[in-house]
C-alpha cells in the first residue's frame, strides 16, 4: 500500500486565554484528545508535561499525525498545531473545537498544505 504525502497543518496562535484554562493539565489533555477524536483521527498515544512554575505541552499523537499545544498562561497565550496527513481527517474540526473552548480574545490562524513540495501552499 501506497500513502500519500500529502496533509493539511493548522498553526494556531491563540491570545488572551484564561490562565486557569491554560495551566490545567487535565483540561488541555481532556480537550486535546477530544479535537482529536472529534476531527477523525486515530488517537495513539498522549505525551505531557507541566512546567514549573507554570505552562503545560499536550502531544497528541495521531496515526493521521498529531496535535499539539504549549501554553503562556501567564500572557495569556496558547500555541497550537493541528496537522494530518491524507484526506479522511480534517484538522479545521480540531482547531474550531479548540478555539471553541478556549475563548480567546485575538485568534491568528494559518493553514498550511504539507507534503505537495511547496511548504508556501
Amino acid at each position: 500500500m501506497q500513502y500519500s504525502t500529502s496533509g493539511r497543518h493548522i498553526l494556531l496562535d491563540l491570545w488572551g486565554v484564561d490562565f486557569a484554562i491554560l495551566d490545567d493539565i487535565r483540561f488541555l489533555k481532556e480537550n486535546m484528545i477530544i479535537a482529536g477524536n472529534k476531527c477523525g483521527a486515530n488517537v495513539l498515544s498522549v505525551n505531557y508535561e507541566k512546567f514549573n512554575p507554570n505552562g503545560v505541552t499536550v502531544l497528541i499523537l495521531l496515526s493521521e499525525s498529531h496535535l499539539s499545544i504549549h501554553t503562556y498562561p501567564e500572557q495569556g497565550y496558547a500555541a497550537i498545531d493541528c496537522y494530518t496527513c491524507g484526506d479522511k481527517v480534517n484538522p479545521e474540526i480540531a482547531a474550531n473545537y479548540l478555539i471553541e473552548i478556549f475563548q480567546p480574545k485575538e485568534i491568528y490562524m494559518r493553514n498550511v498544505a504539507r507534503g505537495n513540495g511547496d511548504i508556501n501552499g
